[in-house]
């Protein structure tokens, strides 16, 4: 029988180890993908309570708290005014989640910041809670020294296009920040032209682009020059969070109505609506090519399902879901829109839902036509509610069985916690358990440096190469 969490988990044979240990455990890390607020870099946020730092903007936690029947005004009404109150919570919830990779996660999150091997239960938590508070006294728990202890070379965060980016440029002219934080270029705003708030936003695009927005040629320059500005602060990434899949073809004159309806309050509705997102993105991704940025898509998700709450403590607090309707089908009609005129940029495609991965998986070698470019298209790492041990398991499963499992860029955080990097560390295990069981299965041949090499690759080189970061200028 195993130890719980010893040095070995989730490695399950001789190959797997070895991999782990030799070669992915040594790796820095980039997180090409993430929800890390800049300004808690550059004023080095420091945290008096171990359940801000946990808890505090964790709501893949908080949904285990309220499904263990814990009260809205004792969770994230309470986190800032109630610190232990919502800890004891926490701690009596984590045992009831076994199977739950926050289970996981959150026992690596002790043990690699806090040295703390014990299990988080009610009859630890007070112990545990006065120990992590204890070492957050130390400088090396300041968001900054989190970053260093995990061994990360480059962080993306997630940025609206009207966004000044002045987080970025003063990391950036800081000679005591050693870790490369860049922009992703995240026009969400830009493409929802049935909210309420659209006209308002052009107008802001409008004022920080200096592009007088009138129809639908002046808002794609506006979009431009954000991009232009994006891309001189080091940006080499945009990201963009569909509902489902999009594709319809319009003509000018729709898209120009459309625009023209939003600018002045009018209602616009789902086909016009749609037929503008498309030539939006349609229109960003020739850009993106032409700079050489990467496209990501995230779709799949069925947002803001509780109502009541979304209107008290807004979006992006625990109350999203995936939905059946990604369309992936549609990514092909838009792949190959781009494909067809020599405009398809990178691209790394996701869903939320796991029965469009392998859709996935068979679309993206499809749009794999342009030489010298490994893995151009990319299913890219289980996602959200998928980056679950089988979650993870099944996407690499899907890639090898569809593409070439060596050219995928491996793993991301998509979090908004300084201590969710271990979730690298969890793929890397997960990853090297599958290569090393294919060679302990006499799958794969017994050549450790190969299947080294692969590891390596998917875990930090393919994202350096194919994102084209420039880690070494900021060492």
């Amino acid at each position: 029988m195993k130890t719980f969490m010893d040095e070995d988990f989730l490695l399950t044979n001789r190959f797997a180890e070895r991999l782990y240990h030799a070669f992915a455990e040594p790796l820095p890390i980039i997180d090409y993908h993430c929800h890390i607020d800049p300004a808690d870099i550059v004023q080095d946020r420091s945290y008096d309570s171990v359940t801000d730092l946990w808890l505090g903007g964790d709501h893949y936690k908080w949904r285990l708290l309220r499904a263990n029947g814990v009260p809205e005004e004792e969770l994230t009404y309470a986190i800032k005014d109630d610190p232990w109150l919502v800890f004891k919570h926490f701690a009596a919830a984590l045992p009831r989640a076994a199977g739950n990779p926050i289970y996981h996660w959150s026992h690596l999150e002790l043990k690699r910041y806090f040295g703390i091997d014990k299990p988080l239960s009610p009859e630890t938590a007070e112990e545990i809670y006065a120990r992590c508070n204890e070492k957050l006294k130390e400088a090396s728990m300041s968001a900054r020294g989190l970053i260093a202890q995990s061994n990360v070379k480059l962080i993306c965060t997630t940025d609206d296009p009207i966004d000044s980016l002045d987080e970025h440029r003063r990391i950036d002219a800081d000679p005591t920040c050693n870790v490369s934080v860049l922009p992703a270029f995240r026009p969400e705003k830009a493409m929802d032209i049935r909210d309420a708030g659209f006209a308002d936003y052009a107008r802001k695009l409008a004022e920080v682009s200096g592009v007088n927005i009138i129809d639908f040629p002046s808002f794609c320059e506006a979009l431009d020059v954000r991009i232009e500005y994006f891309h001189a602060v080091g940006c080499r990434t945009a990201d963009h969070s569909l509902d489902s899949a999009i594709y319809a073809e319009s003509t000018p004159s729709e898209r120009g109505a459309a625009v023209s309806d939003a600018l002045n309050g009018k209602p616009v509705d789902a086909v016009a609506a749609e037929k503008f997102r498309t030539a939006v993105l349609l229109h960003l991704g020739r850009h993106y090519r032409a700079l050489g940025w990467v496209m990501q898509i995230h779709f799949g998700v069925m947002r803001n399902n509780n109502a009541r709450m979304y209107e008290k403590i807004g979006p992006n607090t625990g109350f999203d879901a995936m939905n059946g309707n990604g369309r992936p089908e549609r990514l092909a009609r838009f792949l190959d829109a781009l494909e067809r005129t020599g405009d398809l940029p990178k691209t790394v495609l996701y869903s939320l839902n796991p029965n469009d991965s392998e859709i996935i998986a068979s679309i993206a070698p499809c749009f794999m036509t342009d030489g010298g470019i490994r893995g151009k298209i990319q299913l890219g790492a289980a996602w959200w509610f998928n980056d679950t041990k089988t979650g993870m398991e099944k996407q690499l499963t899907d890639c090898a069985n569809n593409s070439l499992l060596g050219n995928f860029v491996g793993m991301l955080t998509d979090s908004r916690s300084f201590l969710s990097y271990v979730r690298h560390e969890y793929f890397r295990r997960i990853l090297c358990n599958f290569i090393g069981t294919l060679m302990d299965n006499g799958e794969y041949p017994e050549d450790i440096d190969m299947a080294g090499g692969i590891v390596r690759d998917i875990c930090y080189f393919n994202t350096l190469g194919f994102f084209n970061f420039d880690i070494e200028a900021k060492e």
